[in-house]
């Protein structure tokens, strides 16, 4: 097949996929302006309003339609995907420099390392929810559904910083220990500047994960309810365009968050080229 016929081929297999993967997007912000309270998920939009929008922030008047119980699960989900991306970030960046030189056994613990990521979350977490039932330990979201998430996210810190060191010059290092600089003090002020792009990537990684993760934390988050598992629950009453609304707020945190990951990126590719011309000099 000629290139000019491939074109136009290749033009509309990447618009359909682009449809497919933001098209809900799309349809979840036009149905999130409903008119309330009677409105519901219907198409096309009869009377176009914010009151869901309003209705998330307690800011209408009482109605027959229940808040979303969204707010200590929204803190539940913030505080737990916080924690993990902090210990599975450690981890990645701690277990991905060891990688860097051969030792026995390398090759079972790099298996058992990734296993976490694929042993499918379901029966990771009724494993440890009849584990935990047995011993007579307490299922919470900061305790076993914490550990669940460590195991799950770290594979993918691990796997990225991987890359990153695969990639990484040790001669930069080697110069520094030339000098007399010691291994912690050339890891803080010339490793860790280097690879700080790939340590940003291994951290909005483990955050999305955990942040989402529902069939491992509903096994083994106990009573208290995070936010997918307090949306989920709705979905069981009655569905309301409160859920889209939330749902379109959710999105654009999301893309604060890659924006914000974007300048520290900038920030740290540019701070990476100052220490190589410093050291090349």
């Amino acid at each position: 097949m000629r290139a000019p016929v491939l074109k136009p081929i290749l033009a509309v297999y990447c618009g359909l996929f682009l449809l497919f993967l933001y098209g809900p997007l799309l349809v979840l912000g036009i149905l999130s302006f409903q008119s309330g309270p009677e409105g519901g998920p219907q198409f096309p939009i009869i009377e176009w309003s914010t009151y869901w929008y309003r209705d998330l922030f307690g800011m209408n008047p009482p109605s027959r339609i229940a808040p979303l119980p969204i707010e200590e699960g929204l803190i539940r989900s913030l505080v737990l995907s916080f924690m993990t991306t902090v210990v599975s970030t450690v981890l990645g960046v701690m277990s991905a420099q060891a990688f860097r030189q051969k030792f026995k056994g390398s090759s079972a613990v790099f298996y058992l390392i990734v296993l976490g990521m694929m042993v499918p979350g379901v029966l990771v977490g009724l494993g440890t929810a009849l584990l935990a039932n047995t011993l007579g330990i307490d299922r919470h979201w900061w305790s076993t559904a914490f550990v669940l998430h460590v195991v799950y996210t770290f594979p993918f810190a691990f796997l990225v910083m991987l890359a990153i060191f695969n990639r990484f010059d040790p001669t930069v290092e080697e110069a520094a220990w030339s000098l007399g600089v010691t291994p912690a003090r050339t890891f803080r002020k010339v490793t860790f500047p280097l690879i700080f792009p790939g340590v940003l990537s291994a951290m909005l990684f483990c955050f999305t994960l955990s942040y989402d993760e529902f069939s491992r934390t509903l096994f083994a988050s106990g009573r208290d309810l995070t936010l997918p598992l307090a949306i989920y629950g709705t979905f069981s009453v009655e569905i309301h365009p409160n859920i889209f609304a939330f749902g379109v707020l959710t999105t654009l945190f999301s893309l604060a968050l890659l924006a914000v990951y974007a300048v520290l990126m900038g920030m740290s590719i540019r701070r990476a080229q100052r220490v190589l011309v410093q050291e090349e000099a």
